[in-house]
């Protein structure tokens, strides 16, 4: 059987995590999560920043031990047994699946600043449209985000140079809906950051992954926090909040209000290419995590299969497409958005905990990278990780704990089905 192939350096892992994380949570959910907390989102948005890198922390010592396109499966199945591991690597597909969609439906919402046609079809040709590209190849698609990467941080900046000039002229710590507001909008705009746990996932089509993967996604938390927090700081200037919390495209509002029309037109186009780019990046990581965990099921085995003249794993992503285009239909942006955190929560709570696991129980394995000081043999970071990923959990809403919750009990019942109850790790 043909294998991926390893082609990729720190830069393209790097900008491609960051390519992952940027996008969806500014272009798409900015302004719901203005509604929850007003003045204060940009400290929505690094409260979320310095969650991630907890979690991210967690990612890079055991990507530094098992730098495996299967990820977050290695990790639960080296500390937890393959069953959890399978449930987890079903939940994260499912759950990448789901904010796919929100991407794609983000997508649609910009697209309808130029073409009057309606956002569920505009996504499902988004996701038709990024699938071929993944088909083709891993550095092809690596590139394309890249460049794609470089369009939507420029529309970035675009924002935080316009908005410098307003800074200072509002209660940067108004908070509409006082603390519960701002801990429903962490929990929301923590979607943004997602991204840094899939880039793990391109271990196997990394040069040198024990090193680079670890050092590469702390970056791309760090590099997107600062652009976040400046982009949140800037938009909240320029606009009052009641008007940004009504907007489906409320980055390009912003630059309309201070650049006229061109300007708000430029920015719906960036946004395009943004949430273009997060999708693209969404589909290419979950399909590498679910080629990896079909190498070790027999039962699901050809999911594994790789073209053997683009040396991409065909099967997976054509699944992990479906999956996705399923969820443009499921509903709001904001409850879609809701759900899939619930599922990102869950695997986070386990990456953690695989992490302190094997701290404790197999300290003497090589590590190229380690999560911070231990107390009493437990990570702390790792431990801040597994306390901060129950909160945000349990901070979403009534409805997508409920739904996920289900999504978890589904993943958990296939699991039963396709492992032998005699498997091991």
């Amino acid at each position: 059987m043909a294998k991926l192939k390893r082609s990729l350096n720190f830069t393209e892992v790097t900008l491609t995590g960051v390519g992952i994380i940027l996008g969806a949570g500014i272009y798409a959910l900015i302004g719901q999560g203005v509604a929850l907390t007003g003045n204060s989102v940009w400290l929505a948005l690094l409260f979320g920043g310095i969650i991630a890198m907890f979690t991210g922390m967690s990612y890079a010592e055991l990507s530094s031990m098992f730098p495996e396109a299967g990820a977050e499966y290695e990790y639960a199945s080296e500390a937890f047994g393959k069953r959890l591991a399978l449930a987890l690597a079903l939940l994260i597909v499912i759950g990448a699946g789901i904010s796919g969609s929100v991407v794609a439906l983000g997508f649609g919402g910009y697209l309808s600043h130029f073409v009057n046609i309606p956002m569920q079809l505009s996504a499902l040709l988004l996701i038709v449209a990024s699938t071929g590209v993944l088909l083709y190849g891993v550095k092809e698609s690596a590139w394309l985000g890249i460049i794609f990467t470089i369009i939507e941080a420029l529309g970035l900046f675009i924002i935080i140079a316009i908005g410098i000039p307003h800074l200072g002229g509002v209660d940067y710590f108004e908070m509409p809906h006082g603390l519960t507001g701002l801990l429903s909008a962490t929990a929301l705009m923590f979607f943004a950051f997602v991204g840094f746990g899939d880039i793990c996932k391109l271990s196997e089509e990394t040069k040198k992954a024990k090193k680079i993967i670890p050092i590469a996604t702390i970056s791309a938390i760090a590099i997107s926090t600062l652009l976040y927090v400046l982009v949140g700081l800037a938009v909240i200037s320029i606009l009052p909040w009641q008007e940004l919390a009504s907007s489906d495209a409320p980055v390009a509002v912003v630059a309309q209000h201070v650049l006229g029309s061109k300007g708000g037109t430029t920015l719906a186009m960036i946004a395009l290419f943004s949430t273009s780019n997060t999708l693209l990046l969404f589909l290419l990581a979950t399909s590498r995590l679910m080629y990896g965990v079909a190498e070790k099921i027999k039962k699901i085995s050809k999911l594994a299969w790789v073209h053997p003249r683009f040396r991409t794993p065909w099967y997976a992503i054509l699944f992990v497409s479906t999956v996705s285009a399923v969820f443009i239909f499921a509903g709001s942006i904001r409850e879609v958005a809701f759900i899939g955190n619930f599922s990102i929560f869950v695997t986070y709570i386990v990456v953690n905990a695989a992490n302190i696991y094997i701290r404790v129980k197999m300290p003497k394995i090589k590590r190229g990278f380690r999560a911070g000081p231990s107390f009493h043999r437990l990570p702390v970071i790792s431990v801040l990780g597994l306390l901060s990923s129950v909160f945000l959990l349990l901070n979403l809403s009534k409805d997508a704990i409920i739904y996920g919750s289900a999504i978890t009990l589904l993943s958990l019942a296939l699991s039963y089905l396709l492992v032998k109850p005699s498997a091991k790790k």
